[in-house]
């Protein structure tokens, strides 16, 4: 052991952890959350919202900003998004530029897929935190359905499920709702973890993330909560402040793979996640989320395992964020708090909701 080692203190020193799930570094700077904060606030969420907004392009019956009418829908409602990124229609693959002496500098590919919004709720005014676990299953059963859907089709190799929440996060409209990218090739982050974990598997004849799992379940301190079928810890290389991983108990490579009772579970278990996350600065809490599963290529990928990340931007309160400039675009990602410390501060957290205790007072 080095003389450095010796004299190492997580909390206290400047240090660099690798994801073993991309290959990527991330650096940790404790010792930073002691400086003072003089940088951007951001404006509080507005918090009180109607049930039904006939203003709002996603609320049922309402005009969609493309023209189209949304149905009177009580439940889920899945749509193919009017201004897509993706487009079904069209050439794809290696396409030839008219740069004869430099192809190999000016490559290029073309993609297609489909692009498609999952409305949650028609309830205008709510998120998954404060939805019902029933409510909850049925997002589950939809993004399952989702990726069977479009992953059976030829042309489709993977699909992305993904929430943004809250405007802080780019999304454009309150309503509860995520999206469903399907493209023709496998995205850049997915590949980066198809590509380590295939490795791993070779190295070790077991999946990356189950053993990863056993190793974070017997050290406990970046756990937050768990139940039966899923867990919820805070990675050893996170990135953002209050970052998450949730991952299933067994070895399960895609989202409709999943048993009922585990779906019940994982819908149980993201409302209480959720609720955690509003409740530690007592906001809306924003973020982007999205699965990661196996690509839909049709290809043995018996050595994924399927995953969520929880990404949140808020760092000391509900008005300041974490911004990623400077040294985290141009060097390696870098973070303040280590994932222990906040991993115990999510863990602090009550599981009902401050809006429901805000209001039994009020009332």
């Amino acid at each position: 052991m080095t003389e450095a080692a010796h004299s190492f203190e997580p909390t206290e020193h400047p240090h660099r952890r690798r994801n073993a799930l991309t290959g990527d570094w991330v650096l940790v700077s404790p010792h930073r959350t002691k400086r003072p904060w003089q940088g951007q606030v951001e404006k509080a969420a507005v918090e009180k919202l109607p049930a039904y907004d006939p203003k709002c392009y996603l609320c049922p019956g309402n005009a969609r900003a493309g023209g189209n009418q949304n149905p009177a829908y009580t439940s889920t409602f899945v749509f193919d998004n009017d201004f897509a990124a993706l487009l079904p229609d069209g050439p794809r693959g290696p396409v030839r530029l008219p740069h004869p002496a430099h192809d190999d500098l000016f490559v290029t590919e073309a993609e297609t897929g489909t692009c498609r919004v999952l409305c949650f709720s028609p309830r205008h005014d709510l998120t998954l935190a404060e939805m019902d676990v029933a409510a909850i299953r049925c997002v589950v059963d939809v993004w399952a359905s989702q990726i069977e859907e479009l992953g059976a089709r030829e042309s489709i190799n993977y699909v992305q499920v993904f929430e943004n929440r809250g405007a802080i996060m780019g999304s454009s409209n309150p309503h509860p709702h995520g999206q469903i990218w399907a493209n023709y090739t496998v995205p850049l982050v997915p590949a980066k973890e198809d590509v380590q974990q295939q490795a791993y598997y070779a190295a070790h004849g077991t999946p990356l993330l189950v053993d990863y799992l056993a190793a974070e379940s017997a050290a406990g301190d970046r756990i937050v909560i768990e139940n039966e079928h899923w867990v919820v810890l805070v990675p050893y290389w996170a990135v953002w402040p209050f970052e998450v991983m949730l991952l299933p108990r067994r070895h399960v490579a895609a989202l409709p793979d999943l048993t009922g009772s585990e779906r019940e579970g994982l819908a149980s278990i993201l409302k209480r996640i959720t609720t955690r996350y509003d409740n530690l600065f007592e906001t809306s809490f924003p973020y982007s989320m999205g699965w990661h599963g196996q690509p839909t290529d049709g290809l043995d990928h018996s050595y994924w395992q399927l995953h969520a990340h929880f990404y949140p931007p808020l760092l000391r309160s509900a008005t300041v964020k974490k911004f990623m400039v400077g040294y985290e675009m141009l060097g390696m990602p870098q973070r303040d708090i280590t994932a222990e410390q906040a991993a115990s501060r999510l863990r602090e957290m009550s599981e009902r909701h401050y809006k429901e205790i805000k209001e039994k007072i009020d009332n």
